[in-house]
């Protein structure tokens, strides 16, 4: 029994996008409560719109995602499992995107070997496809089977596959398959030794997919926040993404002493309000004491002084504050707010 439990920052930037919505609904909305099968997120993906989506944001995925086109879940299934090193070394990825155009035929050469490959058009994509290959195709018992899992993963430090090759090359050839269809499956299995994903890990990482793909489409700002809230993770830096929600219709507010807490904020539907914890240098105890002031200030600061006596802000804060705009509404542009900062007396040494 092999268990992966892995902790996924994807699953943080969820459920933080899922506390935002949820927010100013009397309904809460759960992941179980995402409708499935949304034909308009499976647009989206299908444009390769995937930036800051779980899984399929890399360059490769968004360059494969115009190509198969998912319409349904199983379709996520295969996009995450065939852009991996398995299945591009053993030559999987252009023949299964040929069947899926109808550009080639889906040819089967036994109906065992069909009950296996149906639901991937003939092509071994998935690690449990291939142990059901040795065993159906070429005649290896169960333990046999697992033996060449085994030897799958850990073909590089062993020295190859080779005393495999020839049991199931002269296996497949003696239950009446072609040599040409015998040597194609060793090489696809030798390409699970580069590493394959099983079913059920990609039907899993699929969920997550769809899950964020959704919240992208139809809860944009949610979906950012929830993202900028939880790095470091995925590609993708905070810059990078807050360009790419203001690509997707957000307007984004800058980082500001007034408005601002440590998280990032929807203030309003398709508002981005970027936290304090944008701001390069400075210490979340800083920006605590920012909201804290505020609150305690009647929710605004009248001039600079004020922000940084009844805050105690040090010479370093005030001008990570002034660097990074946040001091706009107080002290002017960045240049203004960096000379007021210079002559401002702080309440704590550096």
């Amino acid at each position: 029994l092999k268990i992966d439990v892995l902790g996924l920052g994807m699953l943080t930037a969820i459920r933080k996008a899922l506390d935002v919505v949820n927010a100013r609904r009397a309904i809460p909305l759960t992941v179980a409560r995402i409708p499935a099968e949304d034909p308009a997120t499976y647009q989206m993906l299908q444009c390769g719109d995937s930036g800051g989506v779980f899984q399929v944001e890399s360059r490769a995925q968004m360059a494969m995602l115009p190509r198969l086109k998912p319409r349904h879940f199983y379709d996520l299934v295969i996009e995450v499992a065939i852009v991996r090193p398995g299945p591009i070394q053993g030559n999987m990825v252009h023949p299964y995107l040929r069947r899926r155009q109808g550009l080639e035929p889906v040819v089967y050469p036994s109906p065992a070997v069909r009950q296996v490959l149906e639901r991937t058009l003939g092509v071994p994509i998935f690690q449990e496809q291939v142990i059901e290959l040795a065993m159906v195709a070429a005649g290896f018992s169960a333990g046999e089977a697992d033996q060449l899992r085994r030897a799958m993963a850990a073909w590089r430090r062993r020295g190859g596959l080779g005393h495999f090759g020839e049991k199931l090359i002269n296996g497949m050839l003696a239950r009446g398959h072609d040599l040409d269809f015998a040597e194609r499956v060793f090489r696809q299995i030798q390409g699970f030794g580069e590493y394959g994903f099983p079913e059920s890990h990609a039907a899993s990482f699929a969920l997550l997919v769809y899950v964020s793909a959704w919240l992208k489409c139809h809860e944009p700002a949610a979906f950012y926040c929830g993202l900028l809230n939880s790095l470091p993770m995925g590609f993708y830096s905070a810059s990078q993404l807050v360009q790419d929600a203001i690509r997707h219709g957000l307007h984004v507010d800058g980082a500001d002493v007034q408005n601002s807490v440590w998280d990032h904020t929807v203030p309003a539907e398709n508002v981005l309000r970027l936290g304090l914890r944008q701001i390069k240098g400075l210490a979340e105890s800083a920006a605590e004491r920012i909201v804290e002031a505020r609150r305690t200030c009647g929710g605004a600061f009248r001039d600079l002084d004020e922000l940084v006596r009844c805050a105690r802000l040090d010479t370093r804060a005030v001008r990570c504050l002034a660097r990074a705009g946040a001091l706009e509404s107080l002290a002017g542009h960045r240049h203004a707010a960096h000379w007021r900062a210079a002559g401002v007396r702080t309440r704590l040494p550096l």
